[in-house]
């Protein structure tokens, strides 16, 4: 399996082709429109922040429904948006397969995690690994896993955000390209340091519903010029891909031989284990007052991100219907501007107004969906680097809410910046490629130590240790060996070869590798003299929440 990749291209865009230009006036007030917005929502809550619990948590004071919908513009990232209808629109059954892989994790999240974490921690997932462990070693693997899964997720949010903006604004050079990712990281930045939890928390929120009107808005269109007919848009779909009845059968991306199907495997265990162990995921459990928010703030994640993706197949299908693969390679070989391309057509075509103006508002959607993922996982690794290192580790405890926020925000500063070098430098690599390493990480390191720490009373300090840092080497070495990274023309070094493990994902592996290590090392240890006490505290508080906070 070769994956996809969110970096544009300049020659792949719509908006590089001629005519664009006409409209860039209205593309460009657009986004200025949005960011003056959501600045100014950002100045407003960042007036409403006073303590520890409203930078890390919003306060707790977001409900149910309202913490749903910031979940689901956190978790559909751009590669979700663009991605997924591209794939549609090329690879068909299989391409849906994504769409159906990340709903289902949902399922994991709120049956294992959602509730039992909000009620057992505090601001990060190291809280609850902390209560009954060793604190600084824990939370010292704990944060470095955190930080290194959102730094890998951030940074192809920022190299998908500098293509796409600058080629969006008809910024097609290197330099202006580089200025572009400068400025996205200054936004990012200013989101975090600002406004906070609560801060970034409003944007995800208009970030949602936005990308749910403007989807939804598609749909509409898509299915109004098939008379409603599924089967009609399925069947033109299937014709106009040149594959047949082949394009509505699995296969056309993965293959049907061995290798092509345990890849398959792996890339879906990855993501549907991944979900409950991303860091901007969980930390979203904090920011509602109880338990039962939490839990229906996660059924309101599943319906929300279940109608989205399910009208992906709007997307995915109506582009191949009414675009056509042959047009969609043309513009970009991996379809990511799939959507925005069919967006120009049910509007009116390319060169109408009415193309132009739904092309610049789901060009402008695009736009929100990094901006509101990209502040999520830059509050995320700040939060965890000043909760879990700074405060509790290096300062051991003897710090200032004052100071710990203060820290957060700087390292928010430094994030920032490394992500805006990283994306400067690494505007060429396959940003799908640095994704699935985020979700393998996430389901080999941070599920495992959750899962054991709330539901094994064994689990040990060791084995929190040996699962996070087995889990995180394992999934690094094995992506840096596979050929994602090297072996054939869409690696990220092309003209090397040492693609020596077979997968396009490491899941497969490093999954159970990382459940396994975390077993193996409690077994070869000694537990605490107060183990048994602990782990009952525990067991009672994310049961009831009772002592949490």
């Amino acid at each position: 399996m070769t994956p996809r990749t969110t970096v544009l291209t300049a020659a792949a865009h719509p908006l590089a082709a001629g005519g664009a230009s006409d409209h860039r006036t209205l593309i460009i007030t657009l986004f200025s429109v949005f960011v003056a917005a959501t600045l100014g929502i950002t100045v407003w809550a960042g007036r409403q922040t006073r303590d520890a619990t409203d930078f890390y948590a919003g306060g707790r004071s977001f409900t149910g429904f309202q913490n749903g919908l910031a979940i689901s513009g956190d978790y559909m990232s751009a590669a979700s948006f663009l991605g997924i209808a591209g794939a549609i629109s090329l690879f068909g059954y299989d391409g849906f397969l994504y769409s159906i892989g990340f709903l289902v994790a949902w399922l994991v999240a709120l049956l294992l995690v959602a509730e039992p974490l909000r009620n057992s921690g505090r601001f990060t997932m190291a809280d609850v690994l902390a209560h009954r462990l060793k604190q600084r070693p824990v939370r010292t693997a704990a944060g470095t896993s955190t930080i290194v899964v959102s730094i890998f997720y951030l940074l192809a949010q920022m190299v998908g955000a500098g293509a796409l903006v600058a080629l969006l604004l008809g910024a097609t050079g290197e330099g202006a390209r580089r200025w572009i990712i400068v400025l996205v990281g200054l936004v990012m930045v200013l989101y975090v340091t600002v406004g906070g939890m609560k801060g970034t928390t409003w944007v995800q929120i208009v970030k949602a519903v936005m990308l749910i009107a403007g989807t939804l808005l598609i749909t509409i269109l898509v299915l109004n010029k098939f008379h409603w007919n599924l089967s009609t848009l399925l069947g033109h779909a299937a014709d106009a891909s040149g594959k047949g009845r082949a394009f509505l059968e699995p296969g056309l991306q993965y293959g049907k031989d061995g290798t092509s199907k345990l890849n398959f495997v792996s890339l879906g265990l990855a993501l549907v284990l991944g979900t409950a162990g991303l860091p901007h995921i969980l930390i979203r459990f904090y920011t509602v007052p109880t338990a039962r928010a939490a839990r229906k703030s996660v059924n309101w994640a599943i319906g929300i991100i279940g109608a989205f993706y399910l009208m992906t197949i709007a997307l995915g299908f109506g582009a191949a219907a009414l675009v056509g693969p042959k047009a969609i390679i043309a513009s970009n070989e991996s379809g990511n501007t799939a959507a925005p391309l069919l967006a120009q057509e049910v509007g009116g075509g390319a060169g109408s107004t009415g193309g132009a103006i739904l092309l610049a508002v789901i060009s402008a959607v695009a736009f929100a969906t990094i901006l509101a993922v990209v502040a999520g996982l830059t509050l995320a690794s700040s939060a965890s680097f000043a909760h879990d290192l700074w405060a509790n580790v290096i300062r051991k405890g003897r710090t200032s809410e004052k100071e710990e926020i203060l820290t957060a925000k700087l390292a928010a500063v430094v994030i920032g910046a490394v992500s805006i070098a990283l994306g400067i430098f690494a505007h060429r690599l396959n940003a799908a490629a640095l994704v699935a390493l985020a979700f393998a990480v996430a389901a080999s390191a941070n599920l495992p130590t959750i899962l054991y720490s709330l539901f094994w009373k064994r689990f040990t300090t060791q084995g929190a240790l040996w699962s996070i840092y087995g889990g995180l080497i394992s999934s690094v070495t094995l992506v840096i060996l596979s050929p994602v990274v090297s072996g054939n023309p869409k690696a990220l070094f092309p003209g090397m070869s040492f693609d020596y493990f077979p997968l396009g994902n490491p899941g497969l592996v490093s999954i159970p590798l990382g459940f396994a290590l975390g077993w193996l090392g409690s077994l070869l240890s000694k537990p605490a003299a107060d183990q048994e006490k602990k782990y009952a505290e525990l067991e009672v508080r994310s049961l009831t929440g009772y002592g949490a906070h």
